[in-house]
């Protein structure tokens, strides 16, 4: 029983972790956070049955989707595949200028 929280756990942190990387944690997206947070919540005093398992199963695969369509994404962009690039482009000054110390200026700010 110990081995299924912690791996209920584990689940939970990896799937927040992915939704604030991937969809982001501004306030416009906030409800994805939140839907989770109460899905897993309400969740939490279910005895081990199979719907508790398929809700599970479901995170984890959501979680999966989520990282390897961003890592999809970011082959497309390596490979030059004709995708709007002005993001990966913004991401990689911000993070030369970054490594530096300095900040953008705000033409180059979304």
């Amino acid at each position: 029983m110990r081995s299924e929280a912690f791996q209920t756990v584990n689940i939970y942190r990896h799937l927040l972790k992915a939704v604030k990387k991937h969809i982001g944690k501004e306030e416009n997206k906030r409800h994805f956070l939140d839907f989770i947070t109460s899905e897993f919540h309400q969740n939490r005093h279910l005895s081990d049955g199979v719907a508790v398992q398929q809700k599970i199963k479901l995170a984890r695969d959501y979680t999966y989707m989520l990282n390897s369509v961003h890592h999809h994404k970011e082959l497309l962009f390596s490979y030059n595949i004709a995708v709007d690039r002005s993001d990966e482009v913004k991401r990689t000054l911000g993070k030369s200028a970054a490594s530096v110390g300095l900040q953008l200026p705000e033409v180059y700010q979304a």
